[in-house]
């Protein structure tokens, strides 16, 4: 393992438009990147390696956001690498923020997109998967600048009746709200090695119609296996207590995982999470629900620093659901300064109310709503993807937040 420390800095912001392609329309400045010259003690132009190794070096981040990674590289035996951030974390966690990059016998560039990394150095370590490949150079872009959210939501926790205090009824045509919801990009796996791509701005995967949010899988779409969507309020709208309800149909389908779910505000990239805390909501996975009838199960599940699952000690229930697919179900939680109740349609089934510290209640931070569907990864591929399906549908009638109104 050979590790290298890298000082120099040169920096790519994209502007983009907002169709799916995120076509470039202004490059300020030059990526950053790093010749296999520059990184190899001895000058060499090709650096090879062989299953098993790992190389070391550092990336100066200065704007937080989405970046392209790219690693020019060949292989005459299929060789597989991924990236690995913040190798020098006190948690004993892989962060790993590319996936699998399959390398070409010829020299070509592979790349993955969406990655997030914050502003600072980042020492990051490549590793090779399986074969042997000789690499050029690996190369960042920045793809999205990370935005400030404006708007906070305080909800009030007292009193005896349900007031609406934010929501999205889907009630408009074609592409979302873009005042209530931004877009995740990219297929760097998303911490969980998913496949899809999730696209920006992409009437197929994701609009308004007949009153609903339809989010939509495809498969062997725009040269990816599949594409799809997730919506989120960072950058837009921040929720700090209250009611939060998801009304949906999930689809059927070994493969799939649809998710309404809420996650920090303070997420910034990988190192942010469990710290920055999660709440899952709605979240089915389809080998779990029957093709035919749609019954299922709903997992509801809160993640901190304490208590979350690749610690193997996340804490959550779930329920069953008749017709998932076919029928609307409410799904919700009612979240206070001490604890997380989950309900499905007005069924009270878990609560979370682990509050001594930090480390088990992040909750009392603002959260960003989330709305996406993925295909495969650790959970929802973890049987496998049914060969027979080429789209699914995850359908929304409406997001709420509600908050505590005194009896008048």
């Amino acid at each position: 393992m050979k590790r290298i420390w890298i000082a120099s800095l040169l920096l790519a912001t994209w502007a983009c438009n907002s169709n799916q392609e995120a076509e470039v329309l202004e490059v300020e400045k030059d990526p950053l990147h790093f010749l296999a010259s520059d990184l190899s003690d001895a000058g060499d132009s090709l650096l090879t390696f062989s299953a098993g190794d790992e190389f070391e070096f550092q990336v100066p981040i200065t704007e937080t956001g989405r970046y392209r990674v790219s690693v020019e590289m060949q292989s005459a035996d299929s060789a597989l690498v991924w990236l690995e951030d913040y190798i020098l974390n006190t948690d004993d966690r892989s962060y790993n923020i590319t996936g699998d990059l399959l390398a070409k016998p010829e020299m070509s560039v592979v790349h993955i997109d969406g990655s997030p990394l914050d502003t600072g150095s980042h020492p990051i370590s490549l590793h090779v998967k399986q074969g042997s490949v000789a690499i050029k150079s690996i190369q960042f872009k920045l793809l999205r600048k990370w935005k400030e959210t404006p708007h906070f939501h305080k909800q009030e926790t007292e009193g005896d009746s349900w007031e609406l205090v934010w929501s999205d009824e889907f009630n408009g045509e074609g592409l979302p709200d873009t005042s209530k919801w931004s877009y995740n990009l990219g297929n760097w796996g998303w911490g969980n090695n998913e496949p899809q791509y999730y696209t920006e701005g992409r009437l197929e995967n994701a609009r308004q119609e007949n009153g609903t949010l339809i989010i939509e899988a495809r498969k062997n779409d725009m040269g990816q296996d599949w594409t799809s969507a997730r919506l989120s309020t960072q950058g837009k709208h921040a929720f700090t207590y209250g009611r939060v309800e998801f009304r949906a149909k999930v689809p059927v389908g070994r493969g799939t995982w649809a998710a309404g779910w809420l996650l920090g505000d303070a997420y910034r990239d990988e190192i942010s999470w469990p710290y920055c805390g999660e709440i899952d909501v709605l979240e089915c996975v389809g080998y779990e629900i029957n093709d035919t009838t749609g019954k299922g199960l709903n997992h509801a599940t809160c993640h901190t620093r304490a208590y979350y699952f690749k610690q193997g000690n996340q804490i959550g229930s779930e329920i069953e659901v008749d017709s998932m697919n076919s029928v609307f179900h409410t799904y919700a939680i009612e979240w206070y300064p001490d604890r997380i109740e989950a309900y499905l349609d007005e069924e009270h089934y878990f609560t979370y109310d682990k509050n001594a510290n930090e480390l088990e209640w992040p909750f009392h931070n603002p959260q960003n709503i989330i709305l996406n569907l993925a295909v495969g990864g650790g959970w929802g591929g973890a049987k496998g993807i049914d060969p027979n399906w080429d789209k699914h549908q995850y359908i929304l009638d409406y997001v709420r937040v509600y908050q505590r109104k005194a009896a008048e």
